[in-house]
């Protein structure tokens, strides 16, 4: 993906003559596990760009013994990593510096969530990346999923280890280009069977625990959403956006309409399991007849118990006030505003707000007037 999609890291960059943008450009590869082919598929690229005659250096890369992997690094110039000595045993790290000095238009760094050795000038690998690409030189990196800021804590409930090494979403956001590099878990097992991961003597012992085919499939749903939601948050905030009708991207987005709190629980209840099973954003929403400084103390109260119904449920719970608008207006105006692609509303009780007492039937107004949202109308028995 990109924030543009007619550009990527390819020799539409470089205007002849016209110098090197500023900075670089990042392209992220991000996998759920180790032998998904993240550096496989980063060396393929480095290659391509290279024979499209773009000036492509290999400054940091481990391909763990892989011969494929391994046959990938030729024809690529590799720079030499610089040495340090800690505790009397010497380190190979990326040599910044070097790399500055060879000054190429691309340079592949892979594990990008290690720590440098004490001594180094920055802690942290991506540190490097960042400082090479204020620099003006484009990047290629590596990444598995547990390792990002967004994912690490949901990453360490699956796999029950504590992850040390993270990614800043900062850095993820300075990504011209995020690829996931997916395969089944089944396929991965069967890579880690046949020796092309680790070697032979440690297999089994990877079987049992992280690569446990519900640990995989766990990751690689997270890998699948992280992506998607980037692209989302993208989109979102591209000139593209305003021109496109309706909700974009590639996350549902669920508005659950409440107000009669006795009936609340239960319909945000049904909405919340729609949004488990679609992986979807779950908002609790309610419409006041006057501001919040001007209800009484029991519309006060009223309000405060469906926040906590939203809260109960880890919604976000929106208040909108209706200003002289119809009912089914301010519901179908708050839908827009929050990408929303479906719209859930109690049936309205008979002679309750939702059905006449306030501008009207809502769910009338919203199936003239809206478009690209779904409505759903949940029934009740009494």
């Amino acid at each position: 993906m990109s924030n543009n999609p007619n550009i990527s890291l390819d020799d539409r960059e470089y205007a002849s003559g016209g110098g090197r943008v500023r900075p670089g450009k990042l392209k992220l590869f991000i996998g759920a596990a180790p032998g998904v082919g993240k550096t496989y598929t980063m060396l393929q690229e480095a290659r391509s760009l290279r024979e499209r005659g773009l000036d492509v250096v290999v400054g940091y890369i481990d391909v763990h013994h892989r011969s494929e992997t391994e046959g990938q690094i030729d024809g690529l110039e590799v720079l030499a990593r610089k040495s340090i000595v800690y505790k009397d045993r010497n380190f190979e790290e990326l040599d910044v510096a070097g790399v500055l000095s060879r000054n190429p238009q691309v340079v592949v760094i892979d594990e990008l969530a290690h720590t440098n050795i004490p001594g180094s000038q920055r802690a942290k690998r991506y540190m490097d990346v960042e400082y090479i690409l204020d620099q003006g030189i484009d990047v290629l990196t590596a990444v598995n999923v547990q390792h990002l800021e967004s994912a690490r804590d949901e990453a360490q409930t699956v796999i029950g280890v504590k992850v040390r090494e993270v990614i800043p979403d900062s850095f993820v956001r300075r990504a011209g280009e995020v690829e996931v590099i997916d395969v089944t878990p089944e396929t991965l097992r069967q890579r880690l069977r046949d020796g092309s991961i680790y070697p032979r003597e440690k297999v089994s012992q990877a079987l049992q625990h992280f690569f446990r085919k519900s640990n995989l499939s766990a990751l690689r749903e997270l890998a699948l959403r992280e992506v998607a939601d980037d692209v989302d948050e993208r989109l979102q905030q591209s000139y593209e956006r305003r021109r496109i009708p309706g909700p974009v991207g590639a996350k549902e987005n669920i508005l659950v309409c409440v107000n009669y709190v006795e009936r609340a629980y239960k319909l945000v209840e049904k909405a919340e399991r729609m949004a488990d099973r679609m992986k979807a954003g779950l908002i609790v929403f309610t419409v006041l007849k006057l501001p919040v400084d001007q209800l009484t103390n029991k519309e006060k109260e009223t309000l405060q118990r469906l926040q906590k119904v939203a809260d109960e449920f880890d919604a976000q719970f929106i208040v909108e006030v209706e200003n002289d608008r119809k009912l089914g207006e301010v519901i179908m105006a708050a839908a827009e505003q929050c990408n929303v692609t479906q719209i859930v509303l109690g049936q309205p009780a008979r002679g309750h707000k939702w059905s006449h007492a306030v501008s009207g039937n809502p769910v009338r107004y919203l199936l003239r007037h809206m478009k690209y949202i779904d409505l759903r109308v949940v029934g009740w028995k009494d």
